[in-house]
């Protein structure tokens, strides 16, 4: 039986160029990949498989790696502008004026409207108090992208969780939030 390894740095030739990616073999059920800040590329490969189904792994996710390590690049390259305190708070109140309507006739009170520094969240809300809390990051994001967490923390008053019923109504309120949400990722760079 083949036993876990230490990480093994790898080469593959792809129709893309050459990709060099880091190997550990692992109690994992499949083969699994991430890119991290830097593009580093690390691949996860069970105990039971060849190392030749890494290598084909790779060549065949190489169009995908090559695009999140562009994105990473992008990102590092294109800072997103800075915001004073007074137009953080300007341009998170009219992203909540904006969608408010959308809840408001589903029995959704006006939230008190909190805005902090987040680590790691755009936005929550705390139903049972009555009050949501904005990212101020947010504030650096694209107008749309604003709207979709603002809506995605009012429908937590009608959905407290991220079950079928949440998604129906995000669904039903802004059809397209999933590619703003996606669109969202580009921006992670502003999370503080």
């Amino acid at each position: 039986m083949v036993r876990r390894s230490l990480p093994q740095l790898r080469m593959v030739d792809t129709p893309q160029g050459p990709i060099t990616y880091t190997l550990t073999r692992k109690r994992v059920k499949h083969l699994n990949l991430r890119v991290k800040a830097g593009g580093e590329i690390l691949v996860s490969l069970p105990l039971t498989c060849a190392l030749k189904q890494a290598d084909d792994f790779v060549r065949e996710k190489s169009g995908w790696i090559l695009e999140a390590i562009a994105r990473q690049d992008a990102q590092q390259s294109a800072p997103l502008p800075p915001v004073s305190r007074e137009e953080c708070a300007r341009l998170l109140s009219e992203a909540l004026v904006r969608v408010y309507p959308l809840v408001e006739p589903l029995g959704v009170a006006v939230p008190v409207l909190k805005l902090r520094s987040l680590k790691s969240q755009w936005g929550n809300c705390h139903w049972a108090q009555g009050y949501i809390t904005l990212n101020t990051a947010l504030a650096r994001c694209p107008e749309e992208l604003r709207d979709y967490v603002a809506l995605h923390e009012l429908v937590h008053f009608l959905h407290h969780d991220h079950g079928p019923g949440f998604y129906a109504q995000m669904d039903a309120l802004m059809p397209d939030w999933r590619q703003r949400r996606k669109a969202l990722k580009w921006c992670s760079g502003a999370l503080g």
